[in-house]
This record gives C-alpha cells, structure tokens and sequence, in this order.
C-alpha cells in the first residue's frame, strides 16, 4: 500500500515528526508493512515502542485489528493517546506505558504481527516473549535491523556496543529453529520473520 493513500492529518504528522527527529517507521519501512497487513489481515497487533503512536495509527486504519502499544516515554505516550483519540481508534488500541523489558511478561494471549521497533539493545532481551506471543504463521518485524550499513560494515567507535547487541539479535534470529527470517535491505533493514 502506498502512503498517499493513508489519512493526510497523518502523513502531516509524520513529516512534523520526522522534522523534530521523533521516531517513527521510514516511509518504505512503513509502505511494506501496510502491504503485509493488507495481505495477512491480522487480528491482533503488538507495537513494542509506539512513540507518538503514528505507525499504530497507519496500521489500524487499514485494518480493523486491535492493537497493544508500549511506549516508554510518558510524554510520547500521551501525544500517542491523542493520536488514537484525533483518529477515533481509542476503542481498538491498549496503550501500556513504561518499560517493555517489564511489561512484554505480563502480556497474554497472541499477536498475529509484532512490530519490533524499540531500543536496539533490548531487542535480544525481547526476543523470548515475542516468540511467545507470537501467533503460529505470524510475523515478528524487527527495525533498524541494518543501522546504516554499520551492522555488515565497519560501526564508528562509539557506536560498537549497540552494533554488536544487534548482530548478535540477528545471529538468534537466523538460527532460531522456530522463525524463518529475511532481512529486507530497506529504510535501515527490517528482520521478517515468520513463526512457523
């Protein structure tokens, strides 16, 4: 699916959003999983770090999935909370705010898409109750995954830690016997892996 044809309130605050440097998905990154929804249909999202909760509000409405959001900042929390409300998606959406490390245990049941878009860090620490909450035939998205070009490449000195948190994410992906995962060499790499 094309972006031009999401809601032009939205496209609005993306770009203001992009502008002030606030996270949210890249357009392509953004254009793939709007495809894939329209494709799988899913039922059940989960968004581990929602900022202002942009990309949930695209993926809601061009489905009619529910959606659980988690969002560390409280701040971006709560413009995400006006968000859904601007939109009239507050019925479909269970916003959880603070730390996903804590809050990803206590969740229950299971998710037909997990968006993956939190601290980079985290994201091997997350991996087990994705896979949990994973439906069988879903998928799990991972951002940032390539981290412009650092990941395959050569990463600037400060930047060496997190480079090597994500390669070794990578590493669990492509050898976890239950996900069969492609790295998509668009925006700054996205993981796709699919339960099986």
């Amino acid at each position: 699916m094309k972006l031009n044809g999401l809601d032009e309130r939205l496209l609005a605050l993306r770009e203001r959003a992009k502008e002030v440097r606030d996270p949210t998905a890249a357009d392509e990154t953004l254009e793939y999983i709007l495809s894939l929804i329209e494709k799988r249909r899913p039922q059940s999202i989960l968004e581990i770090g929602a900022a202002e909760g942009l990309t949930s509000c695209a993926m809601l409405l061009c489905s009619d999935a529910h959606l659980t959001a988690i969002e560390y900042d409280s701040a971006r929390a709560s413009r995400a909370r006006e968000n859904f409300r601007l939109f009239g998606l507050s019925e479909r959406v269970k916003l959880h705010e603070g730390d996903a490390g804590e809050i990803l245990p206590m969740l229950e049941g299971e998710y037909d898409l997990i968006f993956l878009d939190g601290p980079k860090v985290q994201y091997r620490r997350y991996l087990p109750d994705c896979k949990r909450l994973l439906s069988r035939g879903g998928v799990l998205l991972s951002d940032d995954i390539l981290l412009f070009g650092w990941v395959r490449g050569e990463p600037p000195k400060k930047r060496r830690m997190l480079v090597e948190h994500i390669r070794e994410y990578l590493k669990l992906l492509e050898t976890d016997e239950e996900l069969s995962t492609e790295i998509l060499e668009i925006a700054e790499g996205l993981a796709v892996s699919v339960k099986k």
